[in-house]
């Protein structure tokens, strides 16, 4: 089963950290994604850029309307994922949680099922 694990943490921190910092935090969760990848469970991973340098398009009521940002009303934001194919929830939700325990500060990790969508193929 394929799972997205989005996540959220208040940007601002994360931003903030020196470049030791953030090569420390980055250190410990490569050592919690190297299993997986090992086993080939753990697919694209990504960090976000802050949300100062996002674009929206929102549907409007003749054409999309391009904004600037993501105008979230939030401390926590979106700052990542990672995508991975397990066995089941439990097994996403024990990366999640090494995943938590590497990273400093309040992290919360969503997890979700997704499919995988081919052009010429069904979904998986």
């Amino acid at each position: 089963m394929h799972y997205a694990i989005l996540c959220y943490a208040d940007e601002e921190a994360v931003f903030a950290w020196s470049k030791e910092e953030e090569e420390g935090v980055m250190a410990k969760l490569y050592t919690v994604q190297e299993p997986l990848a090992k086993a080939g469970k753990l697919g694209p991973t990504g960090r976000l850029m802050p949300t100062t340098t996002a674009t929206t398009v929102r549907k409007g009521k003749q054409e999309p309307l391009v904004l600037d940002g993501p105008f979230a009303e939030t401390k926590e934001v979106l700052l990542g994922f990672y995508t991975v194919d397990v066995e089941n929830l439990d097994e996403a939700v024990d990366f999640a949680k090494q995943l938590s325990a590497a990273n400093p500060g309040s992290t919360s990790y969503e997890i979700r099922p997704f499919y995988v969508f081919h052009p010429t193929g069904a979904p998986t």
